[in-house]
Protein backbone atom coordinates (compact mmCIF):
# COMPACT_ATOMS: atom_id res chain seq x y z
CA UNK A 1 0.00 0.00 0.00
CA UNK A 2 1.25 3.68 -1.05
CA UNK A 3 1.86 5.90 1.92
CA UNK A 4 0.84 9.08 1.55
CA UNK A 5 3.03 12.24 3.42
CA UNK A 6 1.79 13.15 7.08
CA UNK A 7 -1.49 15.25 7.01
CA UNK A 8 0.49 18.63 7.81
CA UNK A 9 2.76 18.31 5.18
CA UNK A 10 3.48 21.72 3.44
CA UNK A 11 2.00 23.66 6.46
CA UNK A 12 5.16 25.94 8.27
CA UNK A 13 4.92 26.91 12.02
CA UNK A 14 6.25 29.57 13.38
CA UNK A 15 6.84 28.87 16.95
CA UNK A 16 7.60 31.32 19.47
CA UNK A 17 7.10 29.23 22.44
CA UNK A 18 9.11 27.83 25.52
CA UNK A 19 8.96 25.46 28.46
CA UNK A 20 5.63 22.88 27.99
CA UNK A 21 2.39 24.19 26.83
CA UNK A 22 3.10 26.16 23.74
CA UNK A 23 6.06 23.45 22.38
CA UNK A 24 3.67 20.47 23.35
CA UNK A 25 1.11 21.97 20.98
CA UNK A 26 3.93 22.48 18.40
CA UNK A 27 6.06 19.08 18.48
CA UNK A 28 2.09 17.88 17.74
CA UNK A 29 1.76 19.29 15.29
CA UNK A 30 5.37 18.87 13.50
CA UNK A 31 4.89 15.00 14.57
CA UNK A 32 1.87 15.59 12.04
CA UNK A 33 4.10 17.02 9.36
CA UNK A 34 4.39 20.76 9.50
CA UNK A 35 7.77 22.36 9.38
CA UNK A 36 8.14 24.03 12.89
CA UNK A 37 10.44 27.07 12.85
CA UNK A 38 11.52 27.20 16.50
CA UNK A 39 12.83 30.67 17.84
CA UNK A 40 15.16 30.84 20.60
CA UNK A 41 17.43 33.59 22.34
CA UNK A 42 20.74 33.31 21.08
CA UNK A 43 23.01 31.66 24.16
CA UNK A 44 20.09 30.81 26.47
CA UNK A 45 17.05 29.17 24.47
CA UNK A 46 14.24 27.73 25.52
CA UNK A 47 14.26 27.62 29.61
CA UNK A 48 13.65 24.28 29.68
CA UNK A 49 17.42 24.02 28.07
CA UNK A 50 18.63 24.92 31.88
CA UNK A 51 15.96 22.70 33.52
CA UNK A 52 18.45 19.74 34.74
CA UNK A 53 20.07 17.67 35.57
CA UNK A 54 19.42 14.95 34.26
CA UNK A 55 20.60 15.82 30.55
CA UNK A 56 21.05 13.92 27.60
CA UNK A 57 24.37 11.28 27.92
CA UNK A 58 26.60 11.39 24.77
CA UNK A 59 28.24 7.85 23.82
CA UNK A 60 30.87 8.36 26.53
CA UNK A 61 28.33 8.39 29.02
CA UNK A 62 29.05 12.08 29.85
CA UNK A 63 26.51 14.91 29.99
CA UNK A 64 25.55 16.98 26.91
CA UNK A 65 23.90 20.25 27.41
CA UNK A 66 20.85 18.82 26.88
CA UNK A 67 18.39 18.55 29.44
CA UNK A 68 15.80 15.61 29.33
CA UNK A 69 12.90 18.09 30.37
CA UNK A 70 13.37 19.71 27.22
CA UNK A 71 13.97 17.05 25.38
CA UNK A 72 10.46 16.05 25.67
CA UNK A 73 8.83 18.32 23.68
CA UNK A 74 10.68 20.04 20.91
CA UNK A 75 11.37 16.72 18.75
CA UNK A 76 11.04 17.62 14.64
CA UNK A 77 11.80 20.90 14.91
CA UNK A 78 14.65 23.76 13.43
CA UNK A 79 16.11 26.28 16.22
CA UNK A 80 16.63 29.77 15.04
CA UNK A 81 18.32 31.74 17.34
CA UNK A 82 17.31 35.22 17.18
CA UNK A 83 17.17 38.37 19.58
CA UNK A 84 13.57 39.43 19.05
CA UNK A 85 14.47 42.39 21.06
CA UNK A 86 16.60 43.90 18.67
CA UNK A 87 15.17 46.06 15.54
CA UNK A 88 16.66 43.50 13.22
CA UNK A 89 15.61 40.28 15.06
CA UNK A 90 11.77 41.26 15.06
CA UNK A 91 12.30 42.34 10.99
CA UNK A 92 13.19 38.42 10.54
CA UNK A 93 10.47 37.22 12.70
CA UNK A 94 8.01 39.07 10.52
CA UNK A 95 9.69 38.24 7.56
CA UNK A 96 9.20 34.46 8.41
CA UNK A 97 5.75 35.16 9.74
CA UNK A 98 5.03 36.69 6.55
CA UNK A 99 5.68 32.87 5.21
CA UNK A 100 3.68 30.50 7.65
CA UNK A 101 0.20 29.48 8.28
CA UNK A 102 0.29 29.06 11.94
CA UNK A 103 2.13 31.30 14.71
CA UNK A 104 1.99 29.68 18.29
CA UNK A 105 3.64 32.22 21.26
CA UNK A 106 3.38 32.48 24.87
CA UNK A 107 4.71 35.36 25.44
CA UNK A 108 2.98 37.44 28.57
CA UNK A 109 -0.18 39.45 26.89
CA UNK A 110 0.51 42.23 25.09
CA UNK A 111 4.20 41.27 25.15
CA UNK A 112 4.90 41.20 21.61
CA UNK A 113 3.26 44.50 20.32
CA UNK A 114 6.21 46.60 21.75
CA UNK A 115 7.92 43.84 18.53
CA UNK A 116 5.50 44.26 16.38
CA UNK A 117 5.10 40.67 16.37
CA UNK A 118 1.85 40.87 17.70
CA UNK A 119 -1.68 39.32 15.78
CA UNK A 120 -2.83 42.52 14.92
CA UNK A 121 0.88 43.65 13.32
CA UNK A 122 1.08 40.44 11.30
CA UNK A 123 -2.42 39.98 10.55
CA UNK A 124 -1.92 43.65 8.37
CA UNK A 125 0.73 41.63 6.23
CA UNK A 126 -0.36 38.12 6.57
CA UNK A 127 -4.16 37.56 6.65
CA UNK A 128 -4.12 33.97 6.35
CA UNK A 129 -1.75 33.72 9.42
CA UNK A 130 -3.64 31.61 12.32
CA UNK A 131 -1.74 32.98 15.62
CA UNK A 132 -2.22 31.29 18.91
CA UNK A 133 -1.80 32.40 22.38
CA UNK A 134 -1.03 30.50 25.04
CA UNK A 135 -0.82 32.45 28.40
CA UNK A 136 -1.35 31.44 32.54
CA UNK A 137 -5.38 33.48 32.22
CA UNK A 138 -6.29 34.37 28.91
CA UNK A 139 -5.93 37.81 26.57
CA UNK A 140 -8.92 39.53 28.92
CA UNK A 141 -10.24 39.09 32.73
CA UNK A 142 -9.32 40.38 35.82
CA UNK A 143 -5.64 38.07 35.93
CA UNK A 144 -4.71 38.35 32.59
CA UNK A 145 -1.73 40.44 33.05
CA UNK A 146 -0.34 37.66 36.40
CA UNK A 147 1.77 34.82 35.13
CA UNK A 148 0.38 31.15 35.37
CA UNK A 149 2.23 28.03 35.90
CA UNK A 150 1.22 24.75 35.74
CA UNK A 151 1.53 24.21 39.39
CA UNK A 152 -0.46 27.05 40.54
CA UNK A 153 -2.87 26.42 37.99
CA UNK A 154 -3.63 23.47 38.78
CA UNK A 155 -4.70 24.45 43.01
CA UNK A 156 -6.46 27.60 41.33
CA UNK A 157 -8.43 25.35 38.73
CA UNK A 158 -9.84 22.86 41.37
CA UNK A 159 -7.70 19.70 40.42
CA UNK A 160 -5.86 19.72 43.57
CA UNK A 161 -8.82 19.99 45.52
CA UNK A 162 -9.80 16.78 44.15
CA UNK A 163 -6.33 15.02 43.85
CA UNK A 164 -4.54 13.30 46.92
CA UNK A 165 -5.95 11.30 49.50
CA UNK A 166 -9.05 12.30 51.58
CA UNK A 167 -7.68 14.82 54.11
CA UNK A 168 -8.75 12.48 57.49
CA UNK A 169 -6.30 9.48 56.39
CA UNK A 170 -2.94 9.60 57.12
CA UNK A 171 -1.14 11.74 54.24
CA UNK A 172 -4.29 13.38 53.44
CA UNK A 173 -4.22 16.78 52.32
CA UNK A 174 -4.06 18.29 48.49
CA UNK A 175 -1.66 17.04 45.93
CA UNK A 176 -0.40 18.35 42.36
CA UNK A 177 -0.28 15.94 39.47
CA UNK A 178 2.63 13.61 38.41
CA UNK A 179 3.13 16.15 35.60
CA UNK A 180 2.01 19.66 34.19
CA UNK A 181 -1.09 18.15 33.02
CA UNK A 182 -2.78 22.07 33.33
CA UNK A 183 0.43 22.76 30.40
CA UNK A 184 0.05 19.82 28.33
CA UNK A 185 -3.58 19.94 28.27
CA UNK A 186 -3.70 23.49 26.98
CA UNK A 187 -0.85 21.92 24.65
CA UNK A 188 -3.61 19.72 23.15
CA UNK A 189 -6.63 22.02 23.36
CA UNK A 190 -4.12 24.10 21.37
CA UNK A 191 -3.55 21.43 18.82
CA UNK A 192 -7.57 21.04 18.29
CA UNK A 193 -8.40 24.86 18.01
CA UNK A 194 -5.28 25.46 15.09
CA UNK A 195 -6.19 22.43 13.24
CA UNK A 196 -9.98 23.67 13.41
CA UNK A 197 -8.74 26.59 12.13
CA UNK A 198 -6.98 25.16 9.53
CA UNK A 199 -10.12 23.91 8.25
CA UNK A 200 -11.98 26.71 8.79
CA UNK A 201 -9.46 28.73 6.89
CA UNK A 202 -10.15 26.56 3.79
CA UNK A 203 -13.48 27.82 3.55
CA UNK A 204 -12.64 31.62 4.57
CA UNK A 205 -9.23 32.29 3.66
CA UNK A 206 -8.95 33.85 6.37
CA UNK A 207 -6.68 33.31 9.60
CA UNK A 208 -7.74 34.32 13.07
CA UNK A 209 -6.34 34.36 16.40
CA UNK A 210 -7.34 31.96 19.22
CA UNK A 211 -6.59 32.74 23.23
CA UNK A 212 -6.00 29.86 24.96
CA UNK A 213 -5.21 29.99 28.82
CA UNK A 214 -4.39 27.09 31.53
CA UNK A 215 -6.66 28.00 33.67
CA UNK A 216 -9.62 27.87 31.18
CA UNK A 217 -8.20 24.22 30.40
CA UNK A 218 -7.64 22.80 33.79
CA UNK A 219 -11.08 24.35 34.68
CA UNK A 220 -12.90 22.03 31.65
CA UNK A 221 -10.55 19.06 31.69
CA UNK A 222 -12.30 18.35 35.21
CA UNK A 223 -15.24 16.82 33.00
CA UNK A 224 -17.34 14.75 35.31
CA UNK A 225 -16.21 16.60 38.61
CA UNK A 226 -17.97 19.62 36.97
CA UNK A 227 -20.69 18.32 36.47
CA UNK A 228 -21.22 16.19 40.05
CA UNK A 229 -20.60 20.34 41.59
CA UNK A 230 -22.96 21.20 39.10
CA UNK A 231 -25.70 19.37 39.49
CA UNK A 232 -25.43 18.54 43.18
CA UNK A 233 -24.38 22.47 44.43
CA UNK A 234 -22.08 20.14 46.60
CA UNK A 235 -18.25 20.84 46.06
CA UNK A 236 -16.13 17.29 45.19
CA UNK A 237 -13.25 16.24 47.67
CA UNK A 238 -9.95 14.36 47.99
CA UNK A 239 -10.91 10.97 47.24
CA UNK A 240 -7.47 9.51 47.12
CA UNK A 241 -7.15 6.42 44.39
CA UNK A 242 -10.83 5.95 44.84
CA UNK A 243 -13.95 7.00 42.26
CA UNK A 244 -16.25 9.32 43.10
CA UNK A 245 -18.83 8.05 40.34
CA UNK A 246 -18.16 4.34 40.55
CA UNK A 247 -17.07 1.55 43.37
CA UNK A 248 -14.97 -0.08 43.37
CA UNK A 249 -12.62 1.63 41.53
CA UNK A 250 -9.34 2.05 43.30
CA UNK A 251 -6.00 0.74 44.35
CA UNK A 252 -5.64 -2.35 46.74
CA UNK A 253 -3.27 -3.88 48.65
CA UNK A 254 -2.47 -7.31 47.59
CA UNK A 255 0.19 -9.64 49.89
CA UNK A 256 2.82 -8.73 47.89
CA UNK A 257 1.78 -5.26 46.47
CA UNK A 258 -1.04 -3.53 45.07
CA UNK A 259 -3.07 -3.46 41.89
CA UNK A 260 -5.89 -1.47 40.04
CA UNK A 261 -10.03 -2.76 40.17
CA UNK A 262 -11.48 -0.61 37.51
CA UNK A 263 -15.61 -1.96 38.11
CA UNK A 264 -17.34 -0.12 35.59
CA UNK A 265 -20.86 -2.11 36.31
CA UNK A 266 -22.94 -4.04 37.61
CA UNK A 267 -21.84 -7.28 35.58
CA UNK A 268 -18.03 -6.90 36.10
CA UNK A 269 -19.02 -6.30 39.88
CA UNK A 270 -20.48 -9.52 39.77
CA UNK A 271 -18.12 -11.09 38.17
CA UNK A 272 -15.25 -9.63 40.50
CA UNK A 273 -17.05 -11.07 43.16
CA UNK A 274 -17.13 -14.16 41.94
CA UNK A 275 -13.16 -14.22 41.04
CA UNK A 276 -12.22 -13.32 44.56
CA UNK A 277 -14.34 -15.55 46.14
CA UNK A 278 -17.34 -13.35 47.59
CA UNK A 279 -20.06 -13.97 45.03
CA UNK A 280 -22.80 -12.97 48.28
CA UNK A 281 -21.67 -9.39 47.90
CA UNK A 282 -23.04 -9.26 44.46
CA UNK A 283 -26.64 -10.40 45.50
CA UNK A 284 -26.69 -7.86 48.90
CA UNK A 285 -29.17 -5.28 48.34
CA UNK A 286 -26.92 -2.46 49.61
CA UNK A 287 -23.84 -3.42 46.72
CA UNK A 288 -25.86 -4.87 43.91
CA UNK A 289 -26.23 -1.61 41.72
CA UNK A 290 -23.68 1.30 41.67
CA UNK A 291 -25.45 3.68 42.60
CA UNK A 292 -26.04 1.33 46.10
CA UNK A 293 -22.17 0.82 46.42
CA UNK A 294 -21.46 4.40 46.31
CA UNK A 295 -24.52 5.27 48.79
CA UNK A 296 -22.75 2.23 50.51
CA UNK A 297 -19.28 2.66 49.98
CA UNK A 298 -18.14 2.81 53.58
CA UNK A 299 -19.53 -1.05 53.97
CA UNK A 300 -18.02 -2.45 50.98
CA UNK A 301 -14.41 -1.57 50.48
CA UNK A 302 -13.38 -2.55 53.98
CA UNK A 303 -14.77 -5.82 52.62
CA UNK A 304 -13.04 -6.11 50.00
CA UNK A 305 -9.98 -5.19 50.98
CA UNK A 306 -9.97 -7.83 53.83
CA UNK A 307 -10.16 -10.07 51.02
CA UNK A 308 -7.60 -8.63 48.43
CA UNK A 309 -4.98 -8.85 50.80
CA UNK A 310 -5.06 -12.46 51.17
CA UNK A 311 -3.90 -12.91 47.27
CA UNK A 312 -1.29 -11.99 45.54
CA UNK A 313 -0.91 -9.60 43.15
CA UNK A 314 -0.89 -11.38 40.00
CA UNK A 315 -3.04 -14.18 41.22
CA UNK A 316 -5.53 -11.52 41.44
CA UNK A 317 -4.37 -9.62 37.84
CA UNK A 318 -5.07 -12.76 36.24
CA UNK A 319 -8.28 -13.93 38.09
CA UNK A 320 -9.60 -10.83 36.53
CA UNK A 321 -8.52 -10.92 33.21
CA UNK A 322 -9.79 -14.40 32.87
CA UNK A 323 -13.96 -13.09 33.86
CA UNK A 324 -13.62 -9.50 32.21
CA UNK A 325 -12.84 -7.35 35.37
CA UNK A 326 -10.22 -4.29 34.55
CA UNK A 327 -7.51 -4.49 36.49
CA UNK A 328 -4.02 -3.51 36.49
CA UNK A 329 -0.20 -3.59 38.11
CA UNK A 330 1.01 0.06 39.11
CA UNK A 331 4.10 0.29 36.91
CA UNK A 332 7.07 2.15 37.74
CA UNK A 333 8.55 3.77 34.40
CA UNK A 334 10.98 1.39 34.03
CA UNK A 335 8.14 -1.47 34.11
CA UNK A 336 6.35 0.61 31.22
CA UNK A 337 9.24 0.65 29.01
CA UNK A 338 9.53 -3.10 29.70
CA UNK A 339 6.04 -3.82 28.87
CA UNK A 340 5.62 -5.89 26.30
CA UNK A 341 2.18 -4.33 25.04
CA UNK A 342 3.91 -0.95 25.25
CA UNK A 343 6.69 -2.50 23.18
CA UNK A 344 4.39 -4.10 20.33
CA UNK A 345 3.13 -0.45 19.79
CA UNK A 346 6.55 0.86 19.20
CA UNK A 347 6.31 4.00 22.16
CA UNK A 348 9.67 3.82 22.63
CA UNK A 349 12.27 4.69 19.88
CA UNK A 350 15.33 6.42 19.50
CA UNK A 351 16.60 9.36 16.70
CA UNK A 352 20.12 10.06 15.89
CA UNK A 353 21.85 13.10 17.59
CA UNK A 354 24.40 15.38 16.65
CA UNK A 355 26.19 15.65 20.91
CA UNK A 356 24.50 12.49 21.67
CA UNK A 357 24.50 9.56 18.97
CA UNK A 358 21.39 8.84 19.34
CA UNK A 359 18.35 9.75 21.51
CA UNK A 360 15.24 8.26 23.53
CA UNK A 361 11.76 9.69 22.70
CA UNK A 362 8.58 9.18 23.73
CA UNK A 363 6.45 7.87 20.42
CA UNK A 364 3.85 10.02 19.59
CA UNK A 365 0.33 7.78 20.42
CA UNK A 366 -1.33 9.15 17.02
CA UNK A 367 -1.87 6.45 14.46
CA UNK A 368 -2.45 6.73 11.13
CA UNK A 369 -2.87 4.08 8.35
CA UNK A 370 -1.75 5.77 5.37
CA UNK A 371 -0.01 9.47 6.27
CA UNK A 372 1.96 8.26 9.60
CA UNK A 373 3.02 10.40 12.20
CA UNK A 374 6.90 11.65 11.08
CA UNK A 375 10.25 11.31 13.40
CA UNK A 376 12.53 13.96 11.18
CA UNK A 377 14.49 15.62 13.42
CA UNK A 378 15.84 14.59 16.94
CA UNK A 379 15.17 17.75 19.15
CA UNK A 380 17.62 20.46 17.82
CA UNK A 381 20.81 21.89 19.49
CA UNK A 382 20.56 25.97 19.96
CA UNK A 383 20.67 27.84 17.10
CA UNK A 384 21.18 24.31 14.98
CA UNK A 385 19.30 25.56 12.00
CA UNK A 386 19.63 29.21 11.91
CA UNK A 387 21.73 29.66 9.08
CA UNK A 388 19.91 27.49 7.20
CA UNK A 389 16.96 28.73 7.69
CA UNK A 390 17.72 32.67 7.08
CA UNK A 391 19.75 31.15 3.93
CA UNK A 392 17.05 29.55 2.66
CA UNK A 393 13.73 30.94 3.74
CA UNK A 394 14.46 34.67 3.83
CA UNK A 395 17.70 34.45 1.18
CA UNK A 396 20.48 36.13 3.69
CA UNK A 397 24.07 35.63 2.66
CA UNK A 398 26.59 34.33 4.46
CA UNK A 399 27.84 37.88 5.10
CA UNK A 400 24.75 38.61 6.67
CA UNK A 401 24.27 35.77 8.60
CA UNK A 402 27.86 35.82 10.44
CA UNK A 403 26.85 39.65 10.92
CA UNK A 404 24.01 39.17 12.51
CA UNK A 405 25.39 36.08 14.52
CA UNK A 406 27.93 38.44 16.26
CA UNK A 407 25.67 41.26 16.70
CA UNK A 408 23.85 38.71 18.98
CA UNK A 409 26.76 37.25 20.78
Amino acid sequence: MSQRPAPLTGIRVLDLTRVLAGPWCTQNLADLGAEVIKIERPGAGDDTRAWGPPYLKDEAGNDTTEAAYYLSANRNKMSVALDIASPRGAELVRELALQSDILVENFKVGGLSKYGLDYESLKAINPRLIYCSITGFGQTGPYASRPGYDFMIQGMGGLMSITGERDDLAGGGPQKAGVAVADLMTGMYSTVGILAALLERAKSGLGQHIDMALLDCQVTMLANQNLNFMTSGVAPKRAGNAHQNLVPYQVFAASDGHLIVAVGNDSQFRNYCGAIGLPELSADPRFSTNPQRVKNRAELVPLLTERMATGARDHWLAALESVGVPAGPINTLDQVYEDPHVLARGMKRELPHPAAGKVPMASSPLKFSDSPVEYRRPPPMLGEHTAQVLSEKLGLSAEEIQALAQSQS
